[in-house]
């Protein structure tokens, strides 16, 4: 999500986005856990499509759906990231920790919504589902956490200046 080590300082006259750099890098975070699993529990592993409550087709129909929906909000998310950066208005810390909330939002989305509530698939078939919830939903907690941890500190941090 860059540094403030990579990147020039702020030219006179420029600001750092602090909310915004959080939100671009939270639609990031969310793509990047929709590739993760997408990739390694729908292709590698073949545990289960996206929607699981039809016929083979539609799961691959489904999965094709959320790659693209997927490949959309990497593309949108890296040509925002890269005008902040042109900008010299991307506020590192908030980056990070937008990242951080948006991996994490899209893992216990998945988990409580998809899994549960909607029923739309479960994380694996054939086997006991408690392990398995349990780990995906606890992983997505501390990642919304660190996210949130991350986000208190650049706010409080001196360098993070007055919020755009």
């Amino acid at each position: 999500m860059g540094s403030s080590s990579d990147r020039p300082a702020a030219a006179p006259g420029t600001r750092a986005e602090p909310r915004r750099s959080m939100a671009v890098c939270a639609v990031i975070g969310v793509a990047v856990m929709a590739a993760v699993d997408e990739i390694v529990f729908h292709q590698i592993l073949h545990w289960h499509h996206f929607y699981d409550r039809s016929t083979t087709g539609a799961g691959l129909l489904s999965d094709g759906l959320l790659h693209t929906a997927e490949l959309l909000m990497l593309v949108a998310g890296f040509f925002a990231h890269a005008d902040l950066r042109r900008r010299r208005a991307l506020a590192p810390a908030h980056a990070w920790a937008g990242f951080l909330l948006g991996l994490g939002a899209f893992q216990l989305f998945d988990g409580i919504v998809d899994h549960k509530l909607l029923r739309v698939h479960q994380i694996r078939y054939g086997v006991d589902v408690t392990p398995y919830d349990w780990a995906w939903n606890i992983s997505g907690a501390l990642l919304l956490l660190a996210g949130a941890a991350l986000a208190v500190r650049a706010a409080r941090s001196p360098a993070a200046g007055p919020a755009s």
